[in-house]
């Protein structure tokens, strides 16, 4: 039988977040599921109850100090830095602060509440840290960037950390979870957001339309239709021993992105 585990979870209220959250507590673990706003910890607890599955659920934004703190003196085994923002648009032109303010999100809020719990995982020499990242984090999506940056910059601290942790030998391991294009709404919002400021000013206004078909055509044909597949590999890692450093599902997404790389597209 799977040792049951103090499980926190971050950006629980939608998509991979949530049906994480409940997937953990139906089998057993005490999921602790924070969101971005109280409303949405209401509600993901109204679900669960109505499913019959136990779990606690409260606002804990990561670029909040007084947030971060409520992780410090919780013996969490598993910490799923799942909490993330999307933001799109050519580097040519994108306003810096909407960058800046992804990285905020996407990296160091994440990094910050990752030192607050690892605290007590060095002391108690044991814990998981899975960060959830994206295959987006891995190739250069155009358009995407904004986003992407931030994957890779979370990816690249995932592994950088796992690696210094590993010196200590004290039992805390590290792993990227990075979901493909998968069908929550997440992908979707996040590629539309630039349409709402690329006007007639953009350099590429001319072109619009014709990106705009491309990433509809592109998504419908790449996307998942469910989160089944990441949630399998976010319990699959939260519930091993060891961990490996990379978890990708749709795995056939992570295999394209493996030969695009070996063929240098």
């Amino acid at each position: 039988m799977t040792h049951k585990r103090t499980i926190l979870i971050t950006g629980a209220g939608t998509g991979i977040g949530r049906d994480a959250a409940l997937a953990l507590a139906a089998r057993g673990h005490r999921v602790l599921a924070t969101t971005l706003t109280q409303a949405q910890a209401e509600a993901l607890l109204a679900n669960a109850q109505a499913t019959g599955l136990a779990l606690e659920a409260f606002k804990l934004d990561v670029t909040l100090p007084e947030d971060r703190e409520r992780a410090r003196d919780l013996p969490i085994d598993v910490l799923i830095s799942n909490a993330g923002v999307g933001e799109s648009g050519s580097l040519a032109e994108v306003e810096v602060d909407r960058i800046r303010q992804t990285f905020e999100v996407n990296v160091f809020g994440a990094l910050e509440l990752v030192q607050i719990v690892l605290a007590g995982m060095i002391a108690r020499k044991r814990g998981t840290i899975l960060l959830v990242s994206s295959i987006a984090g891995r190739v250069p999506v155009p358009f995407l960037m904004p986003y992407g940056m931030s994957k890779f910059a979370l990816s690249a601290a995932g592994a950088g950390l796992r690696a210094e942790l590993d010196e200590l030998n004290c039992g805390v391991h590290v792993s990227l979870i990075e979901p493909g294009a998968i069908h929550t709404g997440f992908n979707q919002a996040m590629l539309a957001r630039k349409y709402a400021w690329m006007g007639e000013q953009s350099y590429f206004s001319s072109v619009l339309p014709r990106l705009q078909a491309r990433e509809q055509r592109s998504f419908r044909w790449l996307e998942a239709t469910s989160t089944r597949g990441i949630v399998a590999c976010i319990v699959k890692a939260s519930e091993s021993r060891r961990p490996r450093l990379r978890y990708v599902s749709p795995a056939w997404q992570g295999a394209m992105i493996r030969l695009a790389r070996m063929f240098g597209v």
